[in-house]
Parts: C-alpha cells; structure tokens; sequence
C-alpha cells in the first residue's frame, strides 16, 4: 500500500479518495474576540458604541473552520481588506482543546 502525502495524492503520483472532499467549501471565521454582557447593555447600543473584546492588541485571534479551531495568527491589513497571518496551524483535535484552554478566558 502507498503512503498518502498532501492534498490527497499518494506517493506513487496516483489519487486517493480524500480527493473527492478537497473542493468542498467550508465556512472560515477569524474570532477577534468575545464579551459578555447583560441584554440590558445590549439593548442600549448604538451607533458609535464601542464594546471591549477580552483581547489585548498584538494577541492572536484564533481561525475556526466549521466551528472547529484550525488556526491562530494575527490581523494584518492587505490593500483595503482585513486579513489574517497565520502563526500556529493546529492540526489534531487534542491540539485544539490544549490551544483554547492556554491564556484565554474568552
């Protein structure tokens, strides 16, 4: 049996089945951060409101796909279009829990 490498091709250069799944869209979310608040503050937003994320400046947002952590890196500015520049790939499930449990209360 060949090893699979990336993107769903082994290494012999034929196709395995991961490649029927790699054009399907998933829905990607940057969290710049959360807060907390009762609905009465809520209702009293407005125009020019500013609610405080419990994020500091310079700290990573995390990149969800489908809900699912993938990714931490930080916001960057491309033209005229917010971006993200990734710093930490998180590859397995435990890895996801360890990297949402360490500093962030959010």
């Amino acid at each position: 049996m060949s090893e699979e490498s990336d993107f769903g091709y082994k290494s012999d250069g034929t196709v395995s089945e991961m490649e029927a799944v790699l054009d399907v869209k998933l829905e990607v979310t940057a969290v710049l951060g959360t807060a907390e608040m009762p609905i009465s503050q809520i209702l009293k937003l407005g125009r020019g409101a500013v609610v405080e994320l419990g994020r500091t400046v310079g700290e990573d947002i995390e990149l969800y796909a489908n809900n699912q952590l993938i990714a931490k890196g930080e916001v960057v500015v491309t033209e005229d279009r917010l971006g993200v520049s990734i710093s930490d790939v998180i590859k397995n499930p435990s890895g996801r829990r360890q990297a949402l449990t360490q500093g962030n209360s959010d």
